[in-house]
């Protein structure tokens, strides 16, 4: 039990380093190390994904506090980008939630992988979207945050791979992007972990200290050591070359996405 709750606090470590760092949900390495290791803890295979995107999104509500309240400190947050995005936000997070509560665990699975080569690739190649227009106006902020609510839902993620390009080809600033995003984090967790708790309040076979979907001992542990690495990851983001170790991180990435979807087919 020591050893399983200590390996989700070296989750935690690593989620919050990479939330301040590279402005990337922390989820991308939470779900799929929770899938593996509540596989080994016997929680029912038809579950698994469910709850991993669940305890990952609340994990995350700790992790951006942390993240953003670093990258405030830094001027870095854009909070008028927040205000307009975040009705968006908590909707589309809400029904996505909602959404993949109704699916199978392979189908989450797929999306998942799908998800992280499409994120892997983005890094490797690390094309940053040119500054071509402004930030769209309510109708279209609404529009844009649905959408990276469902999907942030669905992949168990803060939204950073998704917001943070749009921000930049927005015109917004890479350091503006990046500490926006980790704010943005905050509405899309809350919206997500309700989503999963309400959905998955009455669902049988879920493990015993679970709350809905979410699963807190898992929880306990990544969030206690989340919060204390995010604002490392944010000094290392505002001192090392962030290119080169995106690159490194790609590679992950892709071995990642290629295991998962080896245990798939």
């Amino acid at each position: 039990m020591l050893t399983t709750f200590l390996t989700y606090c070296g989750v935690g470590a690593i989620a919050g380093i990479l939330a301040g760092l590279l402005g990337i949900g922390g989820g991308l390495v939470i779900v799929p190390m929770l899938v593996y290791v509540f596989a080994l803890n016997h929680i029912p295979p038809e579950l698994t994904m469910h709850v991993a995107l669940a305890t990952s999104m609340a994990s995350i509500m700790f992790t951006s506090v942390s993240s953003f309240m670093a990258h405030h400190k830094r001027g870095a947050v854009r909070w008028d980008v927040v205000k307009k995005i975040v009705f968006g936000i908590l909707t589309g997070t809400f029904l996505g939630s909602c959404f993949a509560s109704a699916m199978s665990t392979n189908f989450l699975k797929v999306f998942f992988v799908i998800f992280l080569y499409f994120v892997a690739t983005q890094l490797l190649l690390n094309k940053k979207p040119k500054g071509e227009r402004d930030l769209p106006g309510k109708a279209g902020m609404f529009a844009v945050g649905n959408g990276i609510g469902v999907v942030s839902s669905l992949v168990g993620i803060g939204g950073g791979t998704l917001s943070v390009p749009f921000m930049l080809w927005c015109n917004i600033k890479v350091h503006h992007a990046i500490g926006t995003s980790a704010a943005i984090g905050l509405p899309i967790a809350v919206a997500g972990t309700v989503g999963y708790i309400f959905n998955g309040w009455n669902v049988a076979g879920l493990p015993q200290y679970s709350l809905g979907y979410v699963y807190l001992p898992a929880l306990l542990g990544i969030a206690a050591v989340s919060v204390l690495t995010a604002p490392l990851g944010v000094k290392l983001a505002h001192s090392l070359p962030v290119a080169p170790l995106k690159r490194i991180f790609s590679l992950l990435l892709y071995v990642v996405a290629t295991k998962m979807l080896l245990g798939i087919l």
